[in-house]
């Protein structure tokens, strides 16, 4: 009798053991929140601890949207604040936030180099927050204490890292071609506080508004970060950042670009993208007006798309007509130069993509894709995680700057809000360095295995 009840313990233990390995590990998660043309990122490490990098516009639209990234997080509280530079986009949000969740430690690259504040009496009042927490200035090389990840500062205050870091230090064969772009304007972009974040082997990059000529101090002649799986596109993906020395030298695998209807994601951004080496998947916020339907990727990979009506009357206007049209606030390059032909190299766009319609010819979606056909807005009644009651649409503060004076964007400030609720969209990131990306808005999601 001992012996058979030795045996069906053994049996037990036996058959229990797959489902013990089999157990999901803790991966490392990123929400990218709409900010209607501002930042607000989420990082949240395996062990639960949360780094919010910027905190958007200054309106309770930006605010609510959020809290309601960090409920969707499941954060209480943040562990670690970064504000990259002190642009209204960037850090309007702030002092609303500030009375609606608790803040534990504020990193930022010291004070502001531009005598006009966007966010009238902001110095003083983050003084007045980061005196009453933890307040770190950090500068180029440091490294920010998160349990699970290896976050390290490799810009900041107009700095950048002179040492390589792991995997990094090779010559940056981009650099050959690299043409200044002297900025002269809004010298706080210069200024921001740029992030690599590896966890395991999965390595992303995050460098706020950082300039174009900026990038060239750690990329060229030899580039010191090394190659990403991830970048989160500098600047909006506006024409003062980005350049190819950067974008090819980190050779991503995905990007993400936190646009806006009228900032950003212009055809330069896009086309830098495209030919990068070994690029796959251009992720977007918004389906950007600056480049029409050439080069904005199929829907399923845009968090918010307009309803169809307001496409379509924009991309049928006139020239500086329509909602902010070619030529209006914020514009890029009109839809003719963004019908050029796009450059050789794996990831680029098909031709004439309509929103929420995959490419084709492309390889047959994986189990859980959408139909081809994605709706461009879901049913009124949808009520997605990721989109607070509130005014989604509320238009930004009187006086706000905003507008375009380069390519896809301006000074500080969000373009037109987008018609709609808000989605955002998620990564989540294994130690082995396999990621996944999902656009909340159509539970779309990609799953990018090592390489």
């Amino acid at each position: 009798m001992r012996a058979i009840a030795t045996a069906l313990i053994a049996c037990a233990v036996l058959t229990s053991a797959p489902a013990a390995q089999t157990k999901p590990a803790k991966t490392f998660d990123i929400y990218l929140s709409d900010t209607e043309g501002g930042k607000a990122t989420l990082f949240v490490s395996p062990a639960g601890e949360s780094v919010l990098v910027d905190t958007g516009n200054p309106n309770p639209r930006d605010t609510d949207r959020i809290m309601a990234m960090l409920a969707e997080a499941g954060v209480k509280e943040i562990d670690h604040l970064i504000l990259t530079h002190y642009h209204v986009d960037h850090v309007g949000g702030l002092l609303e936030l500030a009375k609606r969740v608790t803040i534990k430690h504020y990193v930022d690259h010291g004070p502001s180099v531009e005598e006009r504040e966007q966010v009238q009496g902001f110095q003083a009042a983050y003084a007045e927050l980061h005196a009453k927490a933890k307040h770190t200035v950090v500068k180029p090389g440091d490294k920010l204490p998160v349990a699970g990840l290896d976050w390290r500062i490799i810009t900041s205050a107009g700095k950048a890292i002179t040492t390589a870091l792991p995997g990094g230090g090779k010559p940056n064969p981009a650099c050959a071609s690299f043409t200044p772009r002297p900025a002269t304007n809004d010298p706080e972009n210069g200024q921001s506080l740029g992030s690599v974040i590896a966890f395991g082997k999965f390595r992303t990059i995050d460098l706020g508004d950082l300039l174009w000529d900026k990038e060239k101090d750690f990329m060229c002649p030899n580039n010191l970060v090394g190659p990403v799986d991830l970048y989160i596109v500098s600047h909006h993906g506006i024409d003062a950042s980005g350049s190819p020395a950067l974008v090819q030298g980190l050779q991503p695998r995905v990007a993400i670009q936190q646009n806006g209807t009228r900032k950003g994601g212009t055809l330069q951004t896009n086309r830098t993208l495209y030919s990068s080496p070994g690029f796959e998947d251009n992720w977007q916020l918004h389906w950007s007006y600056n480049v029409g339907t050439e080069y904005n990727p199929a829907g399923i990979f845009i968090a918010n798309i307009d309803e169809p009506s307001v496409v379509a009357t924009v991309l049928t206007a006139p020239p500086g007509g329509g909602r902010g049209g070619p030529g209006g606030p914020g514009g890029g390059a009109p839809p003719a130069a963004a019908g050029a032909t796009p450059p050789a190299g794996a990831g680029a766009p098909p031709s004439a993509v309509a929103p929420g319609v995959p490419p084709a010819g492309s390889a047959a979606p994986p189990a859980g894709t959408p139909p081809a056909a994605v709706p461009v807005q879901p049913p009124a009644t949808a009520a997605p995680a990721s989109a607070p009651a509130g005014q989604p649409g509320v238009a930004p503060p009187a006086g706000a700057p905003g507008g375009g004076r380069q390519g896809g964007g301006g000074r500080g400030g969000p373009g037109p809000a987008h018609t709609g609720p808000a989605f955002l969209i998620k990564v989540s990131a294994q130690a082995d360095g396999t990621f996944t990306v999902t656009n909340t808005r159509n539970g779309f999601s990609r799953t990018y295995r090592p390489r």
